[in-house]
């Protein structure tokens, strides 16, 4: 089960080279990490489309709201840490606020980024992101949704923000992945216990799913990778026929997809639900693996909480 990984990186890369062939409106902007982002490949095909505007993550989200104003299509990338990290006021004011077609599609976001530490491992930045007005925020969950989404968005007028994260990861979607904007995927079903995830996050819960059935626990699984516009109905849905829920993210539980499931919840159907994230500090150097396990981030987690939950 889930054997094969690929990078989401990569997966990006080959969008961009496909979008680049199918619109010629659609540019692309880096920020001296043309390598990191796979976005050299649409620079060696469309040179006259690329800008790489070096370390200069506020130049970058500007220069993509002046593309937008110009009738492109622009995907603008660099790490997390660095966007949203140093430009939110240019993303609030330059771009969500007049609500341009920029598409910022952010790399290395989580701990798993590992040895460069806690510097550069953003966690905050879904909480920053679905707290702007107008953007729409999304977390694929492996390189094969990652490339549909990538590709998606270009037709969806109105500004994105798009994590992906740095090591290969599990592939889930091996048959295929057709993206519904602000519309969940139920990828396992089970009554006993509610699972939503995002990321790199959801090969775990699927993980943990598949340890809780070998102690007669029933889990659904779904993959939120859309966390703004939410799919609450979906979440309402799950919460209805399961009773309870555990949220997973590699992500700050403060203000991140949990506490985005726990406002849905919390508005529509009160049920008793577990939250697995970061909690609530940052990380620090070591390898991707090992933070996950020292941080809580694996499915031996996932099924430890969704086993807390019984009998509430």
């Amino acid at each position: 089960m889930l054997s094969k990984v690929a990078a989401m990186r990569d997966a990006y890369g080959d969008a961009l080279l496909e979008l680049g062939a199918e619109n010629k409106d659609v540019v692309v902007i880096g920020a001296d990490t043309t390598g990191s982002l796979k976005s050299g490949v649409f620079a060696s095909k469309f040179p006259e489309r690329f800008f790489n505007v070096g370390i200069a993550e506020q130049n970058l989200v500007s220069i993509a709201a002046g593309m937008a104003l110009a009738g492109k299509i622009p995907y603008a990338g660099t790490y997390a840490i660095f966007v949203p990290g140093k430009s939110v006021d240019q993303i609030r004011n330059n771009i969500a606020y007049p609500n341009l077609n920029v598409k910022i599609v952010c790399s290395h976001g989580g701990i798993s980024v590992g040895p460069d530490g806690a510097s550069h491992q953003q966690v905050e930045d879904i909480a920053i992101m679905r707290a702007i007005p107008k953007m729409n925020v999304i977390v694929p969950a492996d390189a094969v949704s990652t490339k549909a989404i990538a590709k998606a968005i270009a037709a969806i007028p109105g500004p994105f923000y798009v994590r992906l994260t740095r090591s290969s990861t599990p592939v889930i979607y091996d048959g295929g992945f057709r993206y519904e904007h602000g519309k969940a995927n139920v990828l396992k079903e089970g009554g006993d216990v509610g699972i939503v995830a995002c990321g790199i996050m959801v090969s775990e819960a699927l993980k943990a799913a598949e340890a809780l059935r070998t102690k007669g626990v029933a889990a659904s699984v779904l993959d939120l990778h859309t966390i703004k516009p939410i799919d609450s109905d979906a979440i309402v849905k799950l919460a209805r026929s399961c009773g309870r829920v555990v949220t997973v993210e590699e992500h700050n539980v403060m203000g991140g997809m949990g506490s985005a499931v726990a406002e849905v919840l919390g508005e529509r159907y009160p049920v008793p639900i577990r939250r697995v994230g970061v909690m609530d500090t940052f990380g620090e150097s070591g390898e991707a693996a090992d933070l996950l396990r020292k941080y809580g981030l694996t499915a031996a987690n996932v099924e430890q909480a969704a086993l807390g939950l019984r009998g509430q």
